[in-house]
């Protein structure tokens, strides 16, 4: 088995963690004040290839798998994790359209959203429907014109009120996972609406708001696919935005991690250089362990996903629990090595901590992620 990464692979990283570093990582506090990214930085990640990472060529994406996706945004959320996991949903609604849309939509659609001039996203999450998700209760019924008309609502939407584009799954038939469909409803549109903007504990650079249909009538050639598939498409998409999570949730973990390495080569107590200290030297020798240990399960994931193995989906709900954990546990303690100043804005950890704290919720809760490895064992 081959852990190395391939020249190839190794440029993505570097282009991608440089990107991260000059674009991304200096401006990342002012933008969570903001509550919203710039409009220029994501077409600036589209020029690079990161809008339409695992999208065709042939529509203007970068044709890549879902293991090249989880190092680039590993490396992008280095500089932030909001930042990276906001493109990777886009991502995710990009490559939905590409393997489920007809040869129009993909035409129609594609090209912009693989430059980020359009940004997409994923309107799953219901009010009353979170880890439950077949029981959704937003329709789309069919208008007189052919074509949908949409009513009900969709909560903590990433990019509410700021996309383009809403790849929303709606019922169109039966109670249950086969009366599901998924529509594209382009914004604006008569009868879609935003709540208002949701303050969070973290993710503060990503705009997050309820998505509500009332009316809304969308063409019937925004339909992807086939009508009674979309949960299906919804949960295929999850596979690989659970590793783009995870991926997000390491990088951010390994950022505070070097953060802690290089404050205790700076900082001295009792006369003596923090890493000097045999308890502190154990604890960095732990979280840089646990995260060589989640990069590896990750990119395994990954691997399986790529060559469509028939595990696939187990790995990665396996993957995105343990990462996600691990990351999250990772930053915690590298905010405890820091002491008072870790709980400071200036020092970035405390950020990294509450932006990762969702990726154990969101993409399936972690206990979701437990009952679907449950499942694909008694099921063996």
């Amino acid at each position: 088995m081959e852990f190395g990464l391939t020249e190839e692979q190794q440029s993505i990283c570097d282009m991608a963690s440089a990107f991260g570093a000059e674009r991304i990582a200096p401006f990342a506090g002012a933008w969570e004040e903001e509550g919203t990214i710039p409009r220029d930085l994501l077409k600036a990640a589209g020029e690079l290839g990161f809008g339409g990472i695992y999208v065709s060529e042939a529509f203007g994406g970068s044709g890549l798998g879902r293991l090249d996706a989880t190092l680039i945004f590993e490396a992008l959320s280095r500089a932030c994790p909001s930042v990276a996991a906001f493109i990777s949903i886009h991502n995710m609604c990009a490559w939905m359209i590409d393997r489920f849309g007809s040869a129009e939509i993909k035409e129609r659609l594609l090209p912009g959203l693989c430059s980020m001039e359009q940004i997409a996203s994923y309107c799953l999450t219901e009010p009353g429907s979170g880890s439950d998700a077949a029981a959704l209760r937003t329709t789309a019924a069919r208008s007189g014109n052919g074509g949908y008309r949409l009513n009900g609502s969709k909560a903590f939407i990433s990019g509410g009120n700021y996309s383009d584009l809403y790849v929303v799954m709606c019922r169109t038939g039966e109670s249950g996972a086969k009366g599901i469909s998924a529509v594209v409803v382009p914004s604006p549109s008569a009868g879609l609406s935003f709540g208002a903007f949701e303050k969070k504990m973290g993710w503060k650079a990503q705009p997050t708001a309820q998505v509500q249909f009332d009316d809304c009538e969308v063409p019937a050639d925004n339909l992807l696919g086939e009508e009674g598939a979309g949960f299906r498409y919804a949960m295929a998409g999850l596979d690989g935005g659970r590793l783009n999570i995870a991926a997000c949730a390491l990088g951010g973990a390994q950022a505070a991690l070097d953060k802690s390495v290089k404050y205790m080569q700076e900082r001295r107590a009792f006369g003596s250089p923090l890493k000097d200290f045999q308890g502190l030297q154990f604890k960095i020798a732990d979280m840089e362990t646990e995260l060589s240990a989640a990069r590896v399960f990750l990119r395994q994931a990954a691997w399986k996903l790529d060559t469509k193995a028939p595990d696939a989906t187990k790995f990665c709900a396996m993957a995105k629990r343990f990462v996600t954990d691990v990351a999250f546990d990772v930053a915690n303690s590298a905010l405890q090595l820091h002491g008072g100043y870790g709980y400071l804005a200036d020092y970035g950890i405390e950020k990294i901590v509450r932006d990762l704290r969702v990726h154990q919720i969101l993409e399936g809760t972690n206990e979701i992620m437990r009952v679907i490895v449950a499942r694909h064992m008694f099921a063996q």
